[in-house]
């Protein structure tokens, strides 16, 4: 078992992967009579044929240390977690080397933020850290295969930087 110790989401560390869906120091303008603050156009979609799609995704909350061996991605098009809580949940990703996921990073999000995760980019399942473990996933909806998942020979455990 190989020890991943989960780093802080920042935009920085995750551009490889995606993007990360967080409010910005200022809204891009001001609508519903100066009530409501417009973040406008967080995530950059990427979808060969197809169409966006907005699912509910209902998942089962897990624990630090997490242990893993399971990657999957999405050649087809991008696919984006909007926590449906203001809790955090853990993110996993992996570079691609020739077709397979490299060694694993994870990050823990900051309450209210969501990401999107660039077409192509191997990632772990959905992972809450707490109840409700509901999201909104914006993905590619199409014919295809659109999904590819890779199990890695030795597994990993992802604990946290401040544990």
């Amino acid at each position: 078992m190989i020890e991943i110790i989960a780093q802080p989401l920042t935009k920085a560390g995750f551009t490889p992967f995606g993007d990360v869906l967080e409010l910005r120091d200022t809204p891009d303008k001001m609508i519903n009579q100066d009530m409501c603050g417009r973040h406008h156009d967080l995530a950059d979609f990427d979808f060969t044929d197809g169409r966006a799609g907005i699912s509910l995704f209902d998942a089962i909350p897990r624990e630090l240390p997490y242990h893993f061996n399971l990657v999957e991605r999405h050649p087809l098009g991008s696919q984006a977690f909007i926590p449906m809580s203001m809790s955090p949940f853990l993110v996993i990703v992996a570079e691609d080397l020739d077709g397979t996921p490299s060694t694993p990073r994870a990050f823990i999000t900051r309450a209210g933020q969501g990401i999107n995760f660039h077409r192509n980019t191997w990632h772990g399942v959905l992972t809450p850290l707490h109840a409700p473990g509901l999201f909104a996933v914006i993905d590619r909806i199409g014919d295809g295969a659109n999904l590819q998942e890779f199990t890695y020979e030795t597994g990993f455990m992802v604990t946290n930087q401040q544990e």
